[in-house]
């Protein structure tokens, strides 16, 4: 599949199993990488803010949830019909004030425990273009179709990417030092920008985050932008936007993810649960027969087995 000699990457000596907690945050691809998890029935939460596209906005986010600072009516303003807020993704915006306060609230204390309680944090970067609410002089998250003009677009310098990095990795550690953070760029081109600029926003990310893991303990990168842009370089690994990865392509990044993040002991159980996913989502042409009967069956009874190794699994 790949073009090139794959990317060697290490095997990790913190791999995830079916016992980890993950808490998976930031762009749309740390959303792919979640969906796995969350496929193969990990105990894993993706982005309860939405997707978040800079480390700014992460790191807002990330203090607010340790320190435990609610969201307020200062946080928050209503724009064509809905109650947004700066600091979160628009699929969070609502129509009541109240019932978004309490949600935003809610997820706060929801990404507070389970930053807490979990083993991995996988934070995946986007871009290092930002705006600036002018008005506020603050940087945003989401401008919620705000117009343009009450912003200024600016990019983020390696060394203020470093900073807000160092300060999710210290307010992480602090809170729960048990945790391992993976860090990685997304493979998802900010066209919008510019292709220029896109790139630019791209090496900033690497630069200040290579800078920083060299630095630190516990924290790792994952070259997920690097596969995509040297291994798979073929058209059918975007999609038909020809800027979004592909199935296939979000199929064998995660392999490699897999095979250097996952332990050995989890992989039958992985399987077990991809059979039990595929057995569920069939269709009989006979659902009345008996041997679809002796199927449904042996699927239960496969299901048991694996909920009494995993009790937390659900399907």
């Amino acid at each position: 599949m790949q073009f090139t000699t794959p990317i060697p990457i290490p095997k990790s000596h913190h791999p995830i199993g079916y016992g980890s907690k993950i808490v998976s945050l930031g762009s749309c691809f740390a959303e792919n990488m979640g969906n796995k998890l969350d496929y193969f029935k990990f105990q894993n939460i993706t982005n309860p803010f939405g997707i978040l596209f800079h480390p700014l906005a992460l790191n807002k986010i990330i203090q607010k949830a340790i320190q435990q600072e609610s969201f307020t009516e200062e946080d928050i303003f209503f724009h064509n019909e809905r109650w947004h807020s700066f600091d979160v993704h628009s699929e969070l915006s609502h129509s009541d004030k109240t019932a978004f306060l309490e949600n935003l609230n809610s997820n706060l204390v929801f990404l507070h425990n389970a930053l807490q309680e979990s083993n991995h944090v996988t934070i995946t970067l986007g871009t290092s273009w930002v705006y600036r609410k002018i008005e506020t002089d603050t940087i945003v998250a989401n401008c919620h179709k705000v117009p343009q003009a009450a912003f200024k677009k600016e990019l983020l310098t390696v060394s203020q990417i470093k900073e807000s990095l160092l300060e999710i990795i210290e307010t992480v550690l602090a809170f729960n030092p048990k945790a391992n953070l993976i860090f990685t760029v997304s493979p998802v081109r900010h066209i919008k920008d510019g292709f220029v600029e896109n790139q630019w926003s791209k090496a900033n990310l690497i630069s200040g985050l290579h800078e920083v893991i060299h630095a630190t303990d516990n924290t790792y990168y994952f070259p997920s932008y690097e596969i995509m842009m040297d291994e798979l370089r073929d058209y059918r690994f975007y999609a038909e936007d020809m800027i979004h990865p592909s199935s296939l392509a979000i199929d064998y990044i995660w392999k490699r993810f897999a095979e250097t993040w996952i332990s050995e002991d989890a992989f039958l159980a992985m399987q077990e649960v991809d059979n039990i996913r595929k057995g569920l989502s069939h269709r009989s042409f006979n659902p009345e027969s008996e041997q679809h009967q002796k199927f449904l069956e042996s699927l239960q009874n496969k299901i048991l087995v694996l909920q009494s190794k995993y009790p937390f699994m659900e399907f």
